[in-house]
């Protein structure tokens, strides 16, 4: 008696093993605990319909959080006393092990709940964990941006069939290279996301080993996750963004078109022969006059490595290679007075004499001479970041808009008794290193160009959306190398990661032409949209017949043209995205939770709130069968076809055209296709003589 007036004295609910359950509210939803066996369950408030359940059900008796390692397991199985203070749930509990465990749960600032479940005497190599119960037809999404875990070639492995949902996938929560996005953050079909704070490493249990129960488990104490209910699969984003932080707003011209090559050679003549009198790169400057008499616009040139001295690796102590690349300064400039910007890649390690220096003040990470030609950053280190940026503003001083910032998930160590110069073990800075190297370069570039730049990461974590732009790493040139980033952009957009691009047409392998046509009309529809292709080569000079290939070009312009037509649409969905994590590639579900079939179709996506895009990723497919969900929808190439929802439809697609609908009352004008991509041949055919185009440039010699 006297414990209960003190409780009630004091503002706090004490609650026995007997009592009845005990809740607390965060917006529209409650939360109350299942003691026996443990679990937590989410409703919405209004209706008390079960969103998301922490635990399995009942009948099954089986905890939702417990605390594994490769010798045992132990559940949570009893709570002693709960205790609700201000609408905050404090549950003393004691593990299967008899250890005593301390699990917190409390609204957080989005309208979720926070789970801190913290274990006394957690034991070398053991990890916390949850279970979430699942229904057989629930559908995931997140994690990930690679289609499956594991060696990035399994995404793009013939014959792969998982899509966008995450169901029967085990996923490590460890990044890794080159197709790097990785995010604790899932969302389901049921009405929930669950976003586990940290960067120690986990693991994920899909509804793989029981098709009842997905479960993840992180090697940190205490364990600290959200749980995120929302009326829609938007809403869910909107609160883990919420969380994790809101993606940057680039400025509008990162959503031109960009143009590189993966090492840029000066030669003595272009391409065709014809002998190269321009004070610059001769391979920068066929590229700029070609795209120019063709027609196709260009909003960034970027150069690879290597751009500087230092052989392969190339961009030692931030200096010009002046051989390769004569009058860098002229060069930036000359582009700057055609409204395009210049960028530069760089990686996390260094070289030349920037090397002796670092080591000589402890700026490397632990065991950096065992890869002596990449030694690798310590971005823990206060003062090692601001000596690094230092070289860095040598480059941007010299108007270099931006980076692509490469190589981030390589080789970073991950050995728990390996320390970071801010005592952090590198066990759990790895997943945190491509965000501190991408902030590194952030603030200084911020500092000095204001919002006037952009960064192009391959790798992030949770936070990393806040500075950057990504691209989707190396993948292979061939049709399952497209299939893989189609899904990956759908991935992305649901991670909190709007923005986003492939390196068009593939970047590892040879070149295909039909593939490289169907790449570069998914890429007009990303926000990043960068053209190669590989091998240093053009649609002017394939390594393949035809050698000029007339078809390609005119449909990169197509699509190029047709970009740019949309730069200040793409900015005004980067604004929402900014705002509210809505991404600008939407999977249908995004869009149409309440349509089965949208959570299927991962070869389907809005681009925007009023483009519908098919994506076409077989090599030899020209019939495609489009599903248009509810609503009106306007066949771009036939303007006069105007279809009615939910229905499906058979679209001729030939080499050069992907199925395109306007959502019926949209004001965008796309224009009339077929008549661009006519023009686009006759202009293409029409060889440009780079000797009269470098003549009317850089005067006649």
């Amino acid at each position: 008696m006297l414990a209960k007036s003190i409780a009630i004295a004091l503002g706090v609910a004490l609650f026995s093993l007997c009592a009845s359950a005990a809740e607390i509210t965060s917006g529209d939803y409650k939360l109350g605990v299942q003691r026996t066996p443990f679990a937590i369950e989410v409703r919405e408030a209004a209706s008390n319909n079960m969103v998301c359940l922490v635990g399995a059900d009942p009948k099954k008796a089986l905890p939702g959080l417990f605390a594994e390692s490769q010798e045992s397991t132990a559940e949570l199985t009893r709570v002693t006393t709960t205790v609700i203070t201000h609408n905050t749930m404090t549950l003393y509990c004691e593990m299967s092990d008899k250890r005593k465990a301390t699990v917190e749960i409390e609204p957080d600032k989005v309208g979720g709940f926070t789970v801190s479940f913290n274990l006394e005497a957690i034991k070398p190599g053991e990890q916390l964990g949850a279970r979430v119960s699942t229904r057989f037809i629930e559908h995931f999404c997140g994690l990930l941006e690679r289609v499956v875990d594991g060696h990035q070639n399994a995404s793009w492995r013939p014959g792969q069939t998982v899509g966008l949902n995450l169901r029967g996938q085990k996923i490590g929560m460890y990044v890794k290279p080159t197709v790097g996005i990785y995010t604790p953050f899932y969302l389901s079909s049921r009405g929930y996301g669950i976003y586990v704070e940290g960067t120690w490493p986990g693991r994920y249990d899909m509804a793989s080993s029981r098709p009842d129960i997905v479960t993840f488990a992180f090697e940190c104490n205490p364990l600290v996750f959200h749980i995120l209910p929302g009326h829609a699969p938007a809403e869910i984003i909107e609160k883990y963004v919420g969380l994790s932080g809101k993606p940057i707003l680039p400025p509008k011209w990162a959503f031109g078109m960009w143009r590189y090559r993966d090492e840029h050679n000066n030669l003595p003549t272009y391409y065709d022969g014809t002998p190269s009198r321009a004070p610059y790169n001769s391979q920068v400057v066929e590229d700029i006059l070609m795209l120019e008499a063709f027609g196709i616009p260009l909003s960034i040139y970027w150069v690879d490595r290597p751009w500087g001295p230092g052989g392969g690796h190339g961009y030692a102590d931030f200096e010009f290679d002046r051989d390769r690349l004569p009058n860098p300064e002229q060069m930036i400039r000359w582009l700057d007075s055609k409204n395009i910007k210049f960028l530069l890649w760089i990686a996390p390690w260094i070289g030349g004499k920037m090397v002796d220096e670092a080591a000589g003040r402890g700026y490397f990470v632990p065991r950096w001479e065992l890869d002596k030609a990449r030694p690798l950053i310590d971005f823990t280190n206060p003062e090692a970041v601001t000596w690094w940026q230092d070289y860095l503003q040598k480059v941007i001083d010299v108007g270099v808009a931006g980076f692509k910032m490469d190589r981030a998930e390589e080789n970073i160590p991950n050995s728990i008794g390996l320390l970071a110069h801010n005592g952090r073990s590198w066990r759990e800075v790895h997943n945190d290193y491509p965000r501190l190297y991408q902030k590194a370069a952030f603030d200084r570039i911020k500092k000095v160009r204001g919002d006037d730049f952009v960064l192009l990461p391959r790798a992030g974590y949770a936070g990393s959306q806040t500075m950057a732009l990504f691209w989707a790493g190396d993948t292979y040139y061939n049709e399952w190398g497209l299939r893989s980033v189609i899904i990956g952009g759908q991935r992305c957009a649901t991670m909190g990661f709007p923005l986003w691009g492939t390196d068009t047409c593939g970047y590892s392998g040879g070149i295909d032409r039909i593939v490289s046509a169907r790449w570069i009309a998914f890429s007009c529809f990303c926000p990043v949209m960068q053209v190669g292709p590989t091998q240093n080569l053009a649609p002017w000079a394939m390594p393949t017949e035809p050698r000029y290939d007339v078809e390609l070009i005119a449909t990169w312009r197509l699509y190029a043209r047709l970009h740019g037509k949309l730069v200040d649409y793409s900015y005004q969905c980067a604004q929402e995205a900014h705002e509210t994590g809505m991404p600008i590639i939407r999977p249908l579900f995004l869009v149409f939770p309440d349509d089965q079939q949208s959570w299927r179709r991962w070869d389907e996506f809005m681009y925007g709130p009023d483009i519908l895009v098919g994506a076409i990723w077989k090599r030899d497919q020209t019939e495609f069968e489009m599903y248009l969900p509810e609503g009106r929808w306007r066949d771009v190439w036939e303007p006069k076809n105007v279809y009615s929802g939910p229905q499906t439809v058979s679209i001729q697609c030939p080499f050069q055209k992907i199925p395109i609908f306007l959502k019926e009352g949209s004001t965008l004008e796309l224009g009339d296709l077929n008549q661009l991509y006519k023009e686009s041949v006759e202009i293409a055919t029409n060889k440009p003589d780079l000797n009269a185009l470098q003549d009317r440039e850089f005067g006649s010699k």
